[in-house]
């Protein structure tokens, strides 16, 4: 899962974003301030055309307030930590399901709690993507286009796939096809996070390693060793971590 997040500052005031910078570089150096607006139109410009894992936002602020910027965004994907002088909004604030309400001055330990919670509801939305992704990845079927003819095979059951002469053999658990598609037209089996190319000549599905060698190589459930290739080892090491 990764371990570095992004967020961005609205507030009117110079000083408390940097206030508030500072707070959150030393209490979470993995979080990184991607932006920061001092103007309503600005941030809601930007909110609009970048993401944000946290969002960090004032509320009483001249033209449109924290509040009203959320309003006009109603589909922003990200977790909102108010942080305000004002006690009398917070109950408006956590109808949009708000994180935390750090009132001014900061108190560490409230921003370190609200941030504690920002950060765990993003990796479970994460979770939930990535669960299903791969549960719709493996439900699909896979298109195996031949020289006379097309297979189709449920893609969980496909063990790995290797490149062979520009075309693409399919192992799986009781069957072998070779497809006239290069391996590049199966890279897309990675994103779902239950393959990964392990070679540039071998993508497996992790379900199916049995064994990694610290020579560089993993053992199939069939009993096949692919090489890992010294680039990829720490990665596929990851990977096969969080897949597991």
């Amino acid at each position: 899962m990764n371990s570095n997040y992004t967020c961005a500052i609205v507030d009117d005031e110079p000083d408390a974003i940097e206030l508030l910078k500072q707070r959150i570089g030393l209490l979470y150096p993995n979080i990184q301030v991607k932006g920061t607006f001092l103007h309503w139109q600005e941030a809601v410009g930007a909110l609009q055309t970048h993401k944000y894992d946290i969002l960090f936002s004032d509320i009483s602020m001249p033209g449109k307030n924290g509040l009203d910027i959320l309003k006009m965004l109603p589909d922003l994907d990200c977790e909102i930590i108010f942080v305000t002088a004002h006690e009398d909004y917070a109950l408006k604030a956590f109808s949009f399901a708000a994180s935390g309400y750090v009132l001014k001055p900061i108190d560490d330990g409230e921003l370190q709690a609200a941030i504690a919670r920002s950060i765990e509801r993003v990796m479970n939305k994460s979770l939930a993507r990535e669960s299903q992704k791969m549960s719709t990845v493996a439900q699909e079927k896979l298109k195996i286009p031949g020289r006379n003819s097309i297979d189709y095979v449920n893609v969980a059951d496909i063990l790995y796939l290797e490149s062979v002469n520009k075309c693409t053999q399919i192992i799986g658990a009781g069957f072998k096809y070779l497809s006239s598609a290069n391996l590049g037209n199966y890279k897309y089996l990675t994103e779902s996070k239950m393959f990964f190319q392990v070679h540039r000549s071998f993508i497996v599905n992790l379900n199916a390693v049995t064994r990694y060698s610290n020579d560089g190589a993993v053992i199939m459930t069939d009993g096949k060793e692919i090489p890992v290739a010294r680039s990829s080892r720490q990665d596929f090491l990851s990977a096969f971590e969080k897949n597991a």
